[in-house]
C-alpha cells in the first residue's frame, strides 16, 4: 500500500512539472501552431494532424504520413480561420517531415528555427495546437541529441507525449524551434518522446529531379519550384514532359510570378500558350503578350529573336485553322534576321535555313545550310537538310550522295538507332544514283544499327537493291524474308517471280504466281508475268490466254505482248 502511494505521488510530481505555465513569449508563440486536415481523390478526410508556420509568409512544417497520397489540404489555425495548402516544398519518408506553403494574404505568426541545437539537459517547451489564449505547454528536457543529415539533430527528451500533439513544436527557452515531435514506435511515452530536427525539415526542397522523386509523387498536391531560378528552369524544362498540361500551365504561371525579370520564363509560357493557340486562337493574344514582355526584359536580346523565331516556326509547321495576325514565315525570318544582325551565330543561320525551306526557297536554304557544314555546329542534320535541299533543287546528285556520305560520317559509331534514319536516307539517294552495291550497305548497316529489328517493307526494299546490284540469291532470300513476314501481300509474291524469270527458273515463278493468284485471283499483273513465263517455256497458246485475262483485268501493260506474240 506504501509503495503505490509513493508511486502515485511520483506520477503528480511529473505531471505537475511536465504541465506548465510556460514564459511569457508562449502565448504568443502558439499561434504560430495549426491544425491540418487532409482529403483524398474523393475529397474525403484522409488524415487529421498538427503543424506550424515558420515563415510570416505561409511556409510551415508538419509530418509527411498526413499528407501521403492526399489531393487536397487545409490548415486551421489558433484563430479557427481555415487556409488551403497552396504546395509542397519538400519532404522526407525516413524522417517523416514536409515542408509547405499556406494561402495566406496577410502575415502569419511563425516560429524562428533554432540555428544551434541546445545541450543535453536544457529545458524546451512543446507547444500544442489550442483555440484558447493561454501559456499551458509541455515542459521537459533534452536528454540526448544526435546528428542526421550533417549538420542536423535528432533529439531524446525527457518529456510527456501527450494525445494528438505529434508535429507539435518543440522549442526552446528563447522560444526558438528546435523540432517537431514524432509519432512514437511503442515506447513509453509517459516520459520520453523524440523530435527530428526542424532545420532539417526546413532543408527539404524541390529540385531539378523532384519529378522522379517517389516520396513527392505520392503526395497529388501542387509542387512548388526550386529556390534558386536556374534550378526552376531546369525543372520547368523536365516538367514540360513529365506533367501533366494543366499542371505545366501553373508551374509556368508560378515560375513568372516568382521570377517576373526572368525573360526565358515569358518564351517558355509564350510557347504553351502558342501551342494551345493552335485550336483556340484567343490565346494567342496572350503568347504574343508574353513574347513582348520577353524581349523587354532580355539582356542578350538575339537569344530572344531566335527564340521569337522558332517559335512562330514552329507555330507555323502546327498548320494552324487560321493564322494569329503576322505570325507567318516571313515574320519569323525577319526575326532569326535580327538576331543574326547582332551576334551571328551558326545556330541561327540553321533556323533560317529551316525557315527558307519551309518557305520552299531552296537555293537560299541551301546557301545557310552550307554553311553551317562548316561550322563546329555541324551534325549528322544539317548535312542531311543539305542534302535534301540540294536534292529538292534537283542538284547534282555526285553532290548530294557527298553530302550524306558527310552526313552518315558524323553519326557515331558503332551504329545505333539515332544513325538508323540517316543510313535508310543514304540507301535512298544511292539507289537514285544508280550505286546499288552501296545502297546494299547501307541497307545492312542499318539492319545492324536496329539490332534487327525490322519489317517486310525493309526486306522489300533490300531485295531492290539486290537484285539491280545483280545479287540475285541475296535478292530471292530478301524477298522470300518479306513474304514469310507477310504472307497476304501478292506483290511481294509477283517480286519474288521476277528474280525467278531473271535467273531464268520459269517453273518455279509460275508456281509463285499461282500462289498469288490463290490470294487474290483478280490480280492482272500475275497474269502477265505468268504470260511471260510460259512464252519463255514455248506454251505460246497459254501465254496468250494469260495475257487475255490481264488485260480483261485491266493491265495496259500487256498491250505490247499481245500485239507481239497473239496475232
Amino acid at each position: 500500500m506504501k509503495k503505490n502511494i509513493l508511486l502515485f505521488f511520483a506520477f503528480s510530481l511529473l505531471a505537475q512539472w511536465s504541465l506548465a505555465q510556460g514564459p511569457k513569449w508562449v502565448e504568443k508563440a502558439k499561434k504560430a501552431v495549426f491544425s491540418v486536415v487532409t482529403y483524398d481523390k474523393g475529397d474525403k478526410i484522409l488524415n487529421t494532424g498538427n503543424g506550424f508556420f515558420v515563415t510570416e509568409d505561409g511556409v510551415a512544417l508538419s509530418d509527411y504520413s498526413l499528407f501521403k497520397e492526399a489531393y487536397r489540404a487545409v490548415v486551421v489555425n489558433a484563430e479557427g480561420k481555415q487556409m488551403d495548402v497552396e504546395s509542397i516544398l519538400g519532404a522526407n519518408d525516413m524522417y517523416d517531415v514536409i515542408k509547405f506553403r499556406v494561402h495566406t494574404e496577410k502575415k502569419v505568426a511563425a516560429l524562428k528555427v533554432a540555428t544551434t541545437a541546445p545541450a543535453v539537459g536544457a529545458e524546451v517547451y512543446l507547444l500544442p495546437y489550442s483555440t484558447q489564449k493561454d501559456r499551458t505547454c509541455t515542459v521537459g528536457n533534452v536528454k540526448e541529441v544526435s546528428s542526421i543529415g550533417g549538420e542536423h539533430h535528432y533529439y531524446t527528451l525527457n518529456m510527456a507525449l501527450k494525445d494528438k500533439m505529434v508535429s507539435c513544436p518543440v522549442t526552446d527557452a528563447e522560444g526558438d524551434v528546435i523540432g517537431l515531435v514524432q509519432k512514437s514506435s511503442g515506447q513509453d511515452t509517459t516520459a520520453v518522446c523524440y523530435a527530428v530536427g526542424a532545420s532539417f525539415a526546413m532543408s527539404q526542397g524541390i529540385s531539378a529531379l523532384s519529378l522522379a522523386d517517389h516520396t513527392l509523387q505520392s503526395i497529388h498536391i501542387k509542387k512548388g519550384l526550386p529556390d534558386t531560378e536556374d534550378q526552376a528552369l531546369v525543372y520547368l524544362l523536365m516538367a514540360s514532359g513529365q506533367t501533366t498540361p494543366e499542371v505545366y500551365a501553373q508551374l509556368l504561371d508560378e515560375f513568372v510570378a516568382q521570377y517576373p525579370n526572368n525573360s526565358d520564363g515569358y518564351m517558355r509560357r509564350a510557347t504553351n500558350y502558342a501551342s494551345l493557340g493552335i485550336k483556340d486562337i484567343t490565346l494567342m493574344s496572350k503568347a504574343a503578350a508574353d513574347v513582348d514582355q520577353a524581349l523587354k526584359l532580355a539582356q542578350k536580346k538575339d537569344d530572344v529573336h531566335y527564340n521569337i523565331a522558332k517559335l512562330i516556326y514552329g507555330y507555323q509547321l502546327s498548320k494552324p485553322d487560321s493564322v494569329y495576325q503576322d505570325w507567318t514565315y516571313d515574320k519569323a525570318l525577319a526575326e532569326v534576321r535580327m538576331a543574326e544582325g547582332i551576334d551571328s551565330l551558326a545556330i541561327y543561320t540553321q533556323l533560317e535555313g529551316d525557315i527558307l525551306f519551309a518557305m520552299q526557297n531552296y537555293s537560299d536554304a541551301f546557301v545557310r545550310y552550307e554553311k553551317v557544314t562548316h561550322t563546329n555546329l555541324a551534325s549528322p542534320a544539317t548535312f542531311y537538310s543539305a542534302a535534301k535541299t540540294c536534292e529538292l533543287m534537283k542538284g547534282d546528285m555526285k553532290q548530294v550522295v557527298a553530302l550524306m556520305d558527310s552526313c552518315v560520317a558524323h553519326c557515331v559509331k558503332p551504329f545505333t538507332a539515332d544513325a538508323a534514319p540517316y543510313l535508310l536516307e543514304r540507301a535512298r539517294i544511292n539507289m537514285e544514283a544508280e550505286l546499288y552495291r552501296a545502297a546494299m550497305l547501307d541497307y545492312d548497316a542499318y539492319y545492324d544499327a536496329v539490332a534487327g529489328d525490322v519489317n517486310d517493307v525493309f526486306y522489300y526494299y533490300h531485295e531492290q537493291a539486290a537484285f539491280k546490284a545483280r545479287q540475285f540469291q541475296r535478292a530471292l532470300d530478301d524477298i522470300a524474308k518479306a513474304i514469310e513476314l507477310s504472307p497476304k501481300d501478292v506483290t511481294y509474291r509477283a517480286e519474288l517471280s521476277v528474280v525467278n524469270i531473271r535467273v531464268g527458273r520459269f517453273e518455279q515463278a509460275i508456281k509463285v504466281l499461282d500462289e498469288a493468284l490463290v490470294i487474290d485471283p483478280k490480280y492482272p499483273e500475275a497474269y502477265r508475268l505468268k504470260g511471260i513465263c510460259q512464252m519463255q517455256l514455248k506454251q505460246s497458246k497459254e501465254a496468250c490466254v494469260s495475257f487475255a485475262k490481264a488485260k480483261e483485268l485491266g493491265d495496259t501493260a500487256v498491250d505490247a505482248l499481245i500485239e507481239k506474240n497473239c496475232k
